[in-house]
């Protein structure tokens, strides 16, 4: 019961937001409208049980004329007075029934946008996504999955599972006291027994319940696990389509087989799990179900049998104990779903969890602040790896406006990591940065990020395409040697599977001439050039932006010409070179 009390506070921790917060109102008219909707089927389900009952007495009659209006407009009967047609009822059981789906669905996907929206705001503000992945997700893997498909799976059980208890709890106070009042008096071990079917419904299925419980509550683990191993089966495969050209160089399509092949098993053996454990639930379920179909019949037989009730009373009878029982067993016919809800609910808590801690721990690392300066200043710079592992001890830097400084040490020293505390991004560290205001800096890694897209998106990356006129990104291609692309400059592609590293790396420097920045920090960002390239490459940012400070991570002896001076790091400490 502790569980289940924590999942429906944890699900509402996460629903809460969208249901008080901006558009509330609109939510909200939506659900009731749903709501609503659903009640009015629960409805015509109580009038087609008096509809059945009409028309099975009417069978037995031999009622032609009653038949024939049970059938189409409608008709009176004498127990039951007016009931409409089943023709009527039928038409306007699947009008409501369509608009009751198709409003769920819509609020389904309203819900669904802003929690996902909500989540990944929340994962990319104050750089929580950077600190998750430095520090090893935080405990939250997969955070994709997470916002893409388990805010779907959410929304949709919580919607599906929410509206089914309702009209569950509905339906058995609206046929509890039809079944009541059929049901009459048993007397059993001279015990007066008023409404004894509503007993016996009640018995069967918390009986039933229980049971279910019993043998399926093992789901709510491995559904949980499903979704990890899931996810890291696809990210192995999008990895392979990523990086299918270091693969084929590699000849590594045995060694990729075989760890796909290993992922997949734990996709499989969680699979085999979860269909041992979901059997045996059906098992019981299936049997609890056949069994309920028969069940009121062999319950209320005895009295049809004595003459007590006609055979349209038989029916109603039957009909209303099979609604009151389905009921009360509401858990028992939704188990697999509850579990599958409860295991996502679980991932969506752990994953806002640790975008939490991420944010709580926002402010860590060293700062860099603004002022009314000329030059960029590092001061007491410690850096130190997740692990705890020192990098940089006590360092201290200062880069005057236009120079250009070259940082030097061994592979694994930690020349990266201060490009990255020196961007204000890395969060395992101390220290101060001090920047002049009003100056931008860019980053330019060995790697460059290029976004899905057009060629002109890539290009003028992070500003939007429009920032730059036609001529300056034309311009700008043309000079780092990229003048054939200009013509698809508007094309839509997977630029880093098109592009070549030395042509990412020449875009990376068209971005460069276009932003004009204060302070440009270049990480290797002409490793994969030849010399040539890589000294033309420099010669046009030293001549173009004169005005730029440059620090370069290089380890090119020829590029220390373009550098006014060499600063090396080693040994945690910056000494000059």
């Amino acid at each position: 019961m502790s569980n289940a009390f924590a999942a429906i506070r944890d699900a509402w921790a996460l629903s809460r937001p969208f249901w008080t917060g901006e558009g509330r109102w609109a939510a909200r008219g939506l659900l009731a409208v749903v709501v609503v909707l659903n009640l009015g089927l629960v409805a015509m389900n109580v009038i087609l049980t008096y509809w059945q009952r009409g028309f099975y007495n009417a069978l037995e009659a031999k009622d032609w004329d009653s038949f024939i209006g049970l059938l189409l407009l409608g008709h009176s009967t004498a127990d039951t007075g007016f009931l409409p047609g089943f023709s009527l009822l039928a038409a306007l059981y699947i009008v409501v029934a369509v608009y009751a789906l198709y409003l769920k669905q819509a609020l389904q996907i309203r819900w669904r946008k802003w929690l996902a929206e909500s989540l990944a705001a929340r994962w990319l503000s104050h750089r929580a996504y950077y600190r998750m992945a430095a520090s090893g997700d935080g405990g939250a893997d997969n955070p994709d999955q997470r916002i893409a498909d388990d805010t779907r799976l959410f929304v949709e059980n919580t919607l599906t599972l929410g509206l089914g208890l309702m009209r569950a709890v509905v339906t058995l106070v609206s046929f509890v006291f039809v079944l009541w009042g059929l049901s009459g008096d048993m007397t059993v071990f001279g015990v007066n027994i008023p409404g004894y079917l509503v007993w016996v419904a009640l018995a069967y299925s918390v009986a039933g319940t229980w049971i279910t419980h019993a043998i399926g509550r093992k789901l709510v683990p491995l559904n949980f696990r499903k979704e990890r191993v899931e996810a890291d089966f696809r990210y192995s495969l999008v990895r392979v389509r990523d990086h299918v050209e270091g693969i084929a160089l590699h000849r590594g399509e045995e060694e990729e087989r075989a760890g796909l092949e290993w992922r997949f098993t734990a996709v499989v053996a969680n699979w085999w799990d979860v269909m041992r454990a979901t059997k045996q639930v059906t098992f019981f379920t299936q049997g609890f179900g056949q069994v309920a179909t028969i069940f009121p019949f062999v319950v209320v037989a005895p009295n049809y049998f004595a003459g007590r009730i006609p055979l349209g009373g038989l029916i109603q009878t039957s009909t209303a104990f099979g609604q009151v029982q389905e009921s009360l067993s509401w858990l028992v016919n939704n188990y697999p779903e509850v579990a599958e809800w409860r295991a996502t609910v679980q991932r969506l808590t752990g994953f806002e969890r640790a975008v939490s801690e991420a944010e709580a721990h926002a402010g860590e690392g060293p700062s860099v602040s603004t002022e009314a300066r000329d030059g960029l200043e590092a001061l007491g710079l410690d850096v130190w790896l997740p692990d705890g592992r020192r990098l940089l001890e006590d360092a201290s830097l200062s880069v005057a406006p236009g120079e250009a400084v070259l940082l030097t040490g061994p592979s694994g020293s930690g020349k990266s990591t201060l490009f990255r505390a020196l961007a204000g991004i890395w969060p395992f560290g101390r220290g101060r940065v001090r920047v002049p205001a009003g100056r931008a800096a860019l980053f330019l890694p060995q790697r460059p990020y290029l976004p899905l897209g057009t060629l002109r998106r890539s290009v003028c990356y992070p500003t939007t395409e429009t920032a730059f006129h036609e001529d300056q990104v034309q311009e700008a291609l043309a000079d780092v040697g990229l003048a054939r692309l200009i013509p698809r400059l508007d094309s839509a592609d997977d630029w880093e599977r098109v592009l070549s590293g030395g042509e990412q790396q020449r875009l990376a420097f068209a971005r460069a001439l276009l932003q004009r920045p204060a302070w440009l920090f270049l990480d290797e960002a002409t490793a994969s050039l030849d010399a040539a390239a890589e000294a033309e490459l420099y010669a046009l940012v030293r001549e173009r932006l004169p005005g730029t400070a440059i620090i370069s991570i290089a380890h090119r002896p020829a590029v220390a010409a373009f550098h006014d001076r060499s600063v090396r790091l080693e040994g945690g400490r910056l000494v000059p070179a």
